[in-house]
């Protein structure tokens, strides 16, 4: 049975809520929830969600069969009451631990799958532990090289050179070796989760129009042009360095399985206008599958019933249809 594990995340924020919503309205798949038991109950109770969470065992996980209504949670304690929308530094180690055991539960392949529900960075950096995303975080604990963060919304996919890097470190950090390391990726994750046999990838340029035949900035010319073409002769065809600003139309995407934009908000803000809500955050190159909302916290919307949990489903199902294309691609 295809389990799929997940970390509502922050206490003080939605994550639990969004769970608890799609819980009350129906899974059509097997999830498990690593959390406080009790919190979850406490947050279903003062959201009137007809919720029952059930605290289950390790051992317990590949083989439990909710009822309809009901939610399995491995149970982490929390390190202290939490209140709704207050952020609470000595929670932040808690945070962590969650992430810790379903990261676990993921590399000894109980879990087939990880969804992860919203952190809050800075509160997790003031309690004193280095944390600069999920992504990273899950890089480095699973002793992996190299991940693509990549966001999906119907009809567009999105990955990432760069990630949380400063600005103006973007261009240092869009090399040669990180394009090609990172475009190979993608192209064996299309393949592997997705179905595309010849992956169509999109390459964006660096610069305002593309750097405009160096008038407007070299990297086109002296790194991502030698990349993809070093990328050409090993089987993996790309198609750019295109302009961003002019690539994100139907006449390239249409012929396309995936965009590779250079930095953060060169990419995701196209892709966040398209489909924010019912987007998903999905982390490529990890020893198995993680996808994660495409929100934050939204403290002042915790424990009101209002937040949406439209993310939260799509990264559930998209995480269940990665699992399975997996299993066709390796039979």
């Amino acid at each position: 049975m295809t389990v799929l594990v997940i970390t509502p995340g922050e206490p003080a924020g939605i994550g639990a809520d969004v769970l608890l919503q799609t819980v009350a309205e129906g899974v059509a798949h097997p999830i498990v929830a690593i959390a406080d038991v009790a919190f979850m109950q406490q947050r279903a109770d003062a959201l009137n969600l007809a919720v029952t969470c059930v605290r289950i065992e390790e051992q317990d996980i590949a083989n439990f069969h909710p009822n309809v209504g009901e939610l399995a949670v491995l149970h982490i304690p929390l390190n202290a009451p939490v209140v709704t929308g207050q952020l609470n530094q000595r929670n932040a180690a808690y945070v962590l631990a969650t992430l810790d055991k379903a990261l676990q539960l993921c590399l000894s392949k109980t879990a087939a799958a990880l969804v992860t529900g919203p952190v809050h960075k800075g509160i997790i950096n003031d309690s004193g532990l280095p944390f600069t995303g999920h992504t990273e975080y899950l890089r480095d604990n699973s002793d992996t090289k190299e991940v693509v963060m990549m966001l999906a919304t119907e009809g567009l996919r999105v990955a990432l050179v760069t990630t949380h890097v400063p600005l103006k470190d973007v261009s240092a950090q869009v090399t040669f070796d990180k394009i090609v390391r990172v475009t190979t990726i993608l192209h064996q994750s299309i393949q592997q989760y997705f179905g595309a046999e010849q992956p169509r990838i999109l390459v964006t340029g660096l610069n305002p129009h593309a750097g405009e035949d160096g008038h407007l900035g070299r990297e086109e010319i002296d790194v991502i042009i030698p990349a993809l073409n070093a990328l050409k002769t090993n089987g993996i065809p790309t198609r750019g360095p295109l302009p961003a600003d002019t690539l994100f139309q139907p006449h390239y995407l249409q012929n396309a399985d995936a965009v590779l934009a250079m930095y953060h908000d060169q990419g995701l803000p196209v892709l966040k206008y398209k489909g924010f809500g019912n987007a998903v955050n999905i982390t490529l190159g990890l020893p198995f599958i993680r996808t994660s909302v495409d929100h934050g916290t939204a403290l002042d919307l915790a424990g009101t019933g209002k937040a949406d949990a439209g993310s939260l489903k799509v990264a559930i199902q998209t995480a269940f249809e990665m699992a399975r294309q997996k299993e066709n691609y390796h039979a």
